[in-house]
């Protein structure tokens, strides 16, 4: 027969019911070849200020070395990356007044944003009150009484911003 004329190779029939054979998997193998992707940590403004006190101890060291170093901590370690170090060495100055203004924010992931200091301040009032009273305060409640201290300051003409 011409080779023109040959029919294409074809699949040799299956019995009904059967699956072709799958490769087996094995579990140690990477997906891929690249590095795994390290979690996301959003670091305390403590954290931070440690990471400040090492840098200014350490001036001659590269910001990827200092990665590097944090990275390598066997317990505590907080994980971040030479870009991350890099903005947050920029905004130090603010991070710094920040903790100077309210010292118990350390434990605070972000800055406490204020947008209205009158409805702010009549908060910690109230707060101080109820806490005089033996009562406590849920966050529920200061919600409301936060929105009822903004919609009596705009009913005054006194816009909270």
């Amino acid at each position: 027969m011409p080779e023109s004329l040959k029919h294409k190779p074809r699949d040799v029939p299956t019995v009904k019911g059967t699956k072709p054979a799958k490769r087996q998997k094995t579990k140690d193998t990477p997906h891929t070849s690249g590095q795994m992707p390290m979690t996301q940590q959003n670091l305390t403004l403590a954290n931070w200020m440690h990471i400040y006190s090492f840098v200014d101890s350490h001036p001659s060291v590269a910001q990827t070395q200092i990665v590097q170093h944090f990275n390598s901590l066997k317990t505590n370690a907080p994980l971040f990356e030479q870009s991350t170090l890099s903005c947050k060495l920029w905004e130090r100055p603010k991070m710094e007044a920040h903790i100077d203004d309210n010292p118990t924010t350390l434990s605070s992931k972000r800055p406490h944003v204020v947008t209205s200091p009158a409805v702010e301040l009549a908060l910690i009032h109230w707060v101080q009150h109820m806490e005089a009273r033996g009562e406590t305060a849920t966050g529920p409640m200061l919600l409301e009484k936060c929105r009822r201290f903004e919609e009596e300051s705009y009913r005054k003409g006194k816009t909270p911003w």
